[in-house]
Order: C-alpha cells, then sequence, then structure tokens
C-alpha cells in the first residue's frame, strides 16, 4: 500500500512542467492542506488500511512540497503515522530554492526520512533555459544541510536532452552531483508537452539514443545501478518500486491518482474546487487487457520484470523468441529486460499475441 500526496503549489511555472501546479494560489494553502486530511479520512477506509494493512512508503510531491511550511503538513502525518508500516520510506520532493534548511528540518521532525531534489543541472545557464527558479549554490547548499540534519536518503533529478546539450556539460553534471552526498539519482530526458511554455519551441528538445546510453553507463560506472528507466542509486526509491509491482496506493489530492482492485481514482485537479468538495472524485474501471498491459510496461522498463504465467500461450512465444534473441532475461519464473531503452518495442512486440 502506498500513499501519493501532490502539492500543486509552485513558487515558478517551469518551462517544460505539464503537472497540475499553480504560482498564484499560495493564499489557498491553508485550506488545501485541510482538505486533504478530510480525503485521506475517506481513502483510509476506501482502501482499508489498518494495523495489519499499513502504509509501506509515502511520497509527497508537485508542484513543489518545500513551499508549503512544515506546521501546514503536522495534522496530515499526525492522521497518517499510526497506519505507516515501522521503517516506511516518507519521500517529499523539494526545490533547491524553498528548501530552507528550516524547512528541512521542520519535515524531518514529522517523519519524512528521504529527500528527492529538483536539481535538473549545476549549470545556471541550463537552469535560466528550463525556467527554473534557483541556481547551482541553491542546489549545493540544500542538499549539504540536508545531509547535516541527517536524512537517510537523498536523491536528485537531472534533465538531459536539452537543446545545447554537450557531453562536457552533462559530464560536470554528474561529477557535480557525485561530488554531493547523495544515493540516488533520477535521470530524465526533456519531452515537450502540450499546454508548456516548450510547447511552441519543441526543437528544444534534443535527444540522442547514443548520448542517452553514455550518460547511463557514466552513472552505472559510478556505482549507482540503474533499476528503471529513469532511475539509478545505491539505495531503491520503494514507492517508486511499488508502482512498477503494481501496488494498490492513495493519490491524495488536487491532480493526484489512486488505483485498487483494477480502479483508478482522480480527485478534481482545480485547487478550488478541491478545497470545496476533496470526495469530488471521478472512478475509471480498467480492463484485463489494460492491467496486462500496464503490467508489461511497468515490468520491462525496471528490475521488476514480467511474471510469466500473466502471459498467454502466444505471447509466451513471443518472450521466448526475444529471449533467444537475447534481448530478454528469465528468472524464477519471470522475464527480465536487460536495456530498459527497448522497453516499449518489447511491451509492444509481446502485447500484439
Amino acid at each position: 500500500m502506498l500513499l501519493y500526496i501532490h502539492i500543486p503549489f509552485c513558487d515558478s511555472k517551469c518551462s517544460y512542467c505539464a503537472f497540475n501546479s499553480y504560482v498564484d494560489k499560495f493564499s489557498q494553502r491553508e485550506r488545501y492542506m485541510d482538505a486533504l486530511s478530510v480525503q485521506l479520512e475517506v481513502e483510509l477506509k476506501r482502501f482499508n488500511v489498518n494495523s495489519s494493512n499499513r502504509i509501506e512508503t509515502v511520497f509527497i510531491g508537485g508542484g513543489t512540497p518545500s513551499t508549503v511550511d512544515p506546521t501546514l503538513y503536522a495534522s496530515l502525518f499526525q492522521a497518517i503515522t499510526p497506519y505507516l508500516k515501522p521503517g516506511a520510506e516518507v519521500t517529499s520532493e523539494a526545490n533547491p530554492n524553498s528548501a530552507t534548511k528550516e524547512w528541512l528540518e521542520g519535515m524531518k521532525l514529522l517523519g519524512v526520512n528521504r529527500i528527492s531534489f529538483g536539481v535538473q543541472s549545476f549549470n545556471d545557464h541550463k537552469l535560466k533555459t528550463l525556467g527554473r527558479a534557483h541556481n547551482t549554490q541553491h542546489a549545493l547548499e540544500a542538499i549539504r544541510n540536508a545531509a547535516l540534519i541527517g536524512y537517510e536518503h537523498l536523491s536528485l533529478d537531472l534533465i538531459y536532452g536539452v537543446q545545447g546539450d554537450t557531453k562536457n556539460l552533462l559530464k560536470a553534471d554528474i561529477a557535480q552531483a557525485f561530488s554531493l552526498p547523495i544515493d540516488h539519482i533520477s535521470l530524465y530526458a526533456l519531452t515537450i508537452e502540450e499546454d508548456t511554455a516548450f510547447e511552441k519551441s519543441p526543437e528544444m528538445a534534443n535527444e540522442e539514443l547514443d548520448l542517452t546510453q553514455w550518460l547511463f553507463d557514466e552513472i552505472t560506472a559510478k556505482g549507482f545501478a540503474q533499476y528503471e528507466i529513469s532511475n539509478f542509486g545505491q539505495s531503491q526509491s520503494q514507492h517508486n518500486l511499488g508502482y512498477w509491482e503494481h501496488k494498490p496506493y492513495i493519490g491524495l489530492g488536487a491532480g493526484a491518482v489512486g488505483f485498487l482492485d483494477a480502479k483508478r481514482f482522480y480527485p478534481t485537479t482545480d485547487i478550488e474546487a478541491y478545497i470545496k468538495d476533496p470526495l469530488l472524485i471521478k472512478e475509471e474501471v480498467l480492463s484485463p487487457a489494460e492491467l496486462l498491459n500496464e503490467k508489461l510496461f511497468l515490468g520491462f522498463r525496471s528490475c521488476v520484470g514480467v511474471d510469466e504465467t500473466l502471459l498467454s500461450k502466444a505471447q509466451r512465444v513471443q518472450a521466448h523468441l526475444l529471449l533467444d534473441g537475447g534481448l530478454l532475461e528469465h528468472r524464477n519464473g519471470r522475464f527480465f529486460n536487460p536495456n530498459f531503452l527497448l522497453a516499449d518495442e518489447i511491451t509492444l512486440r509481446i502485447e500484439g499475441y
């Protein structure tokens, strides 16, 4: 059982961001956090969370969770804590410019034990191109402060495939990242989404397969194992692994998504509407074919793999052909993809039978 909490407030809108986030709704923060508690009470019952069915991981994402003061999270954590599994991973995303020492200390006191920093680059010119509100010095200070405060796990995001990227620039980003006290990196290729500032500048995305593979090799060579197409670390994100393992998850907040027993739950994305009625939630029932497709896609793009019993006879034949061709591996009744860059092609090949 996973819990995702969406914080839709941002101090700036990045040029590539398509997430449900707003820069002009800060006056709603206190009421929004109260509404989260209302939805949580209902979701705990819907998902039958109890002493024997506890929450394994919590992930606070956004938006920018670090734009909300820890005191406003207090009642939410008070409600969640009794249902947490011992040793639960509790992650919050944070932007370097708003993750002050005081904010980091406050969140740790509440129970957060993992911070994921939205760094994106240590090159100030690239940060401006991406529309980020922080600079390199902000990132260095925030990560070092988090380590001094005593967070167990620290992660950072990097973006590549941006117009103007060079091997030297990306190598410098990786070198700076590994000079810091982190145990995880999320590496994302820039994609152009609708309703973003970059929508009218598609040339800003410039991913090259050879460069992507080089980046993967650079990071793994430094001791961070790749366990999903975008994630590397000495310590894996247990929350992300839960998604790839298709575990049920509560989606709390405007724009979040929940999943339970072949159903998806979508709270309204509008902040004011959510505050007025946090239980305004749409439901979607997934077909067996849709569920299988998800399990194939998630399994082949990660270390989770795919259970062979999920596949039809014809699909198993295709899987074994890929196995014979060296494109899949087979261990303990599961198929694994050794090259995550081929995940989509492998999924389509098997799904079609």
